[in-house]
């Protein structure tokens, strides 16, 4: 029998300020958004103290000052950093793992005596904590849906030191018998309202229904989730991260904007990043979206909200391109008159760029673009990133508002903890 691991980081933002900084152990600590727009990471002590995700940071000042509440600006330079040697850790335990998002990785313990997983388990979270000062929780079941699970019921469940492994198979209808529907693993906002509905308010309840019903329901998505949860496991082990099917960029400005100039470079600059991350997976895009709005949380200045998508005549995976398309579909739906605090720039419609086949009737010289593309890449790879850019977006990039910006302490000479003697 195969099992599945689910490493979740707790708390993770939270808990790389705490590393290297002690005192905050045991005090509330939040981390902001780009811009230090909103709350994006909650130690446990915040989250007690009704401070949620998504929550504005002007509208907590009082609360933040009343608590003591220990506030930093998103540094994720450092949080990207700690997660590689989180990662580089877990590799060394088990056969395979699959990195799922910057705090979470799944693991294959094929070939695994079932007798050990329970220890193992433990002593990954131990090794992670003493190497990273990182807390995990590990949970491991007979499949990824299940390994999700488990993982939750490490947080909730201090006293299982980090690893819960689920196996029995009267041990697993227990816990699903308790655990709300909207929490399993690919339960959307839309299937939860469908499912409560219908009385169906646990994983337990989901994993009654008749397969043909929940095929015709839910696709053939929510009848893998049906039989991952019955203990089948479904979905595949990737050790390789899979291409992004959408890349985007999207940012809140450090304060309001009026004029459609600045506007204009940051849509620019948008456009290019996506383009890079395009060009890194080796991939193309046909669709383009452009969108703005105002500040929805000022409900006495006026709102707008606009979006345009483009459908693009010829897949591409050039800056010059998608700059270019993204600046007029800006030009399309920009209003003067209006306070503009966030845009974006969403790619979709993304496939590989091997063997995608040319279009006849494409005036472009891709050849061309693509010896550019892969010089400014190579450029802005060796000396820095903004180094070569497009005239459309400026020669300086923006500067964040991040007030409360903690130390590159993994990553920069400058900022290395420095220990006194005597």
């Amino acid at each position: 029998m195969v099992f599945y691991g689910l490493c979740d980081c707790n708390n993770f933002y939270a808990s790389c300020e705490r590393v290297f900084n002690p005192s905050l152990v045991g005090r509330p600590v939040v981390v902001l958004s780009n811009n230090d727009g909103c709350v994006i990471a909650r130690s446990n002590e915040a989250k007690k103290l009704g401070i949620k995700m998504g929550d504005p940071y002007f509208q907590l000042r009082e609360l933040i000052a009343g608590n003591d509440v220990s506030v930093f600006s998103s540094n994720f330079v450092l949080y990207g950093d700690m997660s590689a040697r989180v990662m580089s850790l877990l590799r060394k335990f088990v056969p395979a793992t699959e990195v799922y998002s910057i705090d979470e990785a799944f693991l294959d313990f094929s070939g695994v005596d079932p007798a050990t997983l329970r220890e193992l388990g433990l002593e990954i979270a131990r090794t992670v904590r003493r190497h990273t000062g990182i807390p995990v929780s590990i949970g491991i079941a007979p499949t990824k849906t299940l390994a999700k699970i488990a993982s939750k019921l490490c947080k909730k469940y201090p006293k299982l030191n980090g690893c819960c492994f689920m196996q029995r198979p009267e041990d697993i209808e227990k816990v699903l018998r308790r655990f709300p529907i909207g929490d399993v693993w690919g339960v959307g906002r839309r299937y939860e309202k469908m499912l409560l509905g219908m009385g169906v308010l646990t994983a337990w309840d989901f994993t009654q229904l008749p397969p043909e019903w929940v095929r015709k329901r839910m696709s053939v998505v929510g009848l893998r989730m049906w039989k991952e949860l019955r203990g089948e496991p479904c979905i595949g082990f990737e050790q390789m991260p899979a291409a992004k099917k959408q890349i985007a960029t999207t940012r809140s400005f450090d304060h309001d904007l009026y004029d459609f100039e600045p506007i204009h470079q940051r849509i620019a600059q948008y456009a290019a990043s996506c383009a890079e991350k395009l060009r890194a997976q080796g991939s193309l895009c046909g669709e383009i979206v452009v969108f703005i709005l105002t500040n929805r949380h000022k409900e006495n200045l006026p709102q707008y909200y606009e979006s345009r998508l483009v459908k693009l005549s010829v897949p591409t995976d050039s800056t010059l391109e998608l700059t270019t398309t993204a600046v007029g579909m800006l030009r399309q739906i920009f209003i003067p008159g209006y306070a503009y605090k966030r845009a974006g720039v969403i790619l979709s419609d993304i496939r590989s760029k091997t063997g995608t086949q040319r279009d006849l009737f494409d005036t472009a010289d891709r050849e061309k673009h693509d010896r550019l593309m892969a010089a400014v890449d190579a450029l802005n790879s060796a000396y820095g990133r903004h180094k070569i850019v497009t005239a459309a977006e400026g020669f300086e990039p923006f500067k964040m508002n991040r007030e409360h910006l903690s130390q590159r302490f993994t990553t920069d000479w400058d900022h290395i903890i420095r220990v006194k003697s005597g």
